[in-house]
């Protein structure tokens, strides 16, 4: 069984700053993928590595996804270890999906997971977040 994790980008407006925080500041693994350190390891350790995706939401929407690789334990300047997220580099837009405002993380089950956007769409025009979600609202895609 696959589960994904759900988790609002924040400082971000846009796919588009994630894409530039981690191409241009973000921590690395030793082969260069992308990490995001959380305080919690994740319960659903085995569930998440079957195949499973960190979505990211911008302003109360999932609009992109990276595949998650495994989990690592970094040790914080604290002493206290924490969960790296080690992704994969690609960002995969996804379609718009509303996400209510929540701190931390929260699981998402791979049936209720937004579809990748079609080759097709991945040139469409950036819409502004509030248009995104009204439309996403009324169930336009």
């Amino acid at each position: 069984m696959v589960v994904h994790l759900v988790k609002i980008c924040v400082g971000a407006e846009a796919v588009e700053d994630l894409v530039a925080w981690q191409t241009h500041g973000a921590t690395r693994d030793g082969a260069g993928n992308p990490l995001h350190v959380t305080r919690m390891w994740p319960r659903r350790e085995a569930e998440l590595l079957a195949g499973g995706s960190l979505y990211w939401v911008f302003k109360g929407l999932i609009l992109a996804r990276q595949r998650l690789l495994r989990l690592d334990p970094r040790e914080g300047g604290d002493g206290i270890t924490r969960c790296a997220l080690v992704l994969e580099g690609e960002v995969v837009r996804t379609e718009p999906a509303p996400r209510r405002p929540f701190q931390g993380w929260r699981y998402l089950a791979d049936g209720d997971a937004p579809a990748d956007l079609s080759e097709a769409r991945a040139g469409d025009d950036t819409l502004p977040p509030e248009l995104r979600a009204a439309l996403s609202d009324i169930g336009v895609r």
